[in-house]
């Protein structure tokens, strides 16, 4: 279980804070969205969980361990991320992902990281891909080698900022059904920032509300509610109920 205690973070000993007594608990195959307003905090929390931003008082653990003490190589055991903007070098798929392993080699891979990266092109169902240039490819498949390339890391968190913010209908509902997959078949948790309040609805199964650094709402579906959204995000909606779905309508 990921568990972020009373965490506050700020650029400069004399600058406000970003994040401001921040607590949040993640199980393992939760699928927890961090939604808010641009400049609310999202990305500086996703930094501080990485490490590549320490806090300046607080805790981040994972199954009791105190992951602000770990080095690289230890907390790519734990977490790994998926970033909006994907930038590949000029490599194959295989090589791609296979590179999601580096923490855990040296200069060349051994048996145990080929296996490993083998079997998750396989889960993926990106094996007949696996010798193509992955900068050629779709947005979609992209992403899903960017999942892949994260999850050779066996980590038990994913972080994902705004996993379908450059894609199409298409590859978004792709996308949303391969974090599905591995949070129910994995168990790993995965913690993620969207934008579309219906795509939240239907890929999370718990809730942060994040305003001026500050966690002002966490929980399941029920929290999500107009009331809410429009503090949050100063916008009127309706939610109707429709297949046994909420929809959040502008």
């Amino acid at each position: 279980m990921l568990e972020i205690k009373d965490i506050t973070f700020r650029y400069s000993r004399r600058a406000p804070l970003i994040l401001d007594n921040i607590n949040l608990t993640l199980e393992k195959g939760e699928i927890g969205i961090l939604l808010g307003k641009n400049g609310s905090g999202k990305t500086t929390l996703f930094k501080n969980i990485l490490g590549i931003e320490k806090p300046e008082s607080g805790s981040i653990l994972y199954d009791g361990k105190d992951l602000l003490r770990l080095s690289r190589r230890e907390r790519a055991g734990y977490i790994a991320y998926v970033p909006q903007d994907i930038q590949f070098g000029d490599l194959t798929v295989y090589d791609t992902v296979l590179m999601g392993r580096m923490a855990y080699f040296g200069l060349r891979a051994g048996k145990e990281d080929e296996k490993i990266t083998e079997e998750v092109l396989n889960d993926m169902g990106l094996t007949e891909l696996a010798s193509r240039n992955a900068n050629e490819l779709s947005g979609g498949e992209r992403q899903k080698i960017a999942i892949a390339r994260a999850l050779v890391q066996e980590p038990k968190l994913l972080i994902f900022d705004e996993p379908t913010g450059n894609l199409d209908i298409a590859n978004e509902q792709l996308i949303l059904k391969e974090a599905k997959k591995v949070a129910k078949e994995k168990g790993i948790g995965i913690l993620t920032s969207l934008h579309d309040l219906n795509q939240a609805l239907d890929l999370g199964t718990k809730f942060f509300f994040i305003k001026e650094g500050k966690i002002v709402y966490s929980g399941g579906p029920e929290i999500v509610t107009k009331e809410v959204i429009k503090e949050i995000f100063n916008a009127d909606v309706e939610i109707i109920e429709h297949d046994g779905r909420s929809i959040i309508i502008a």
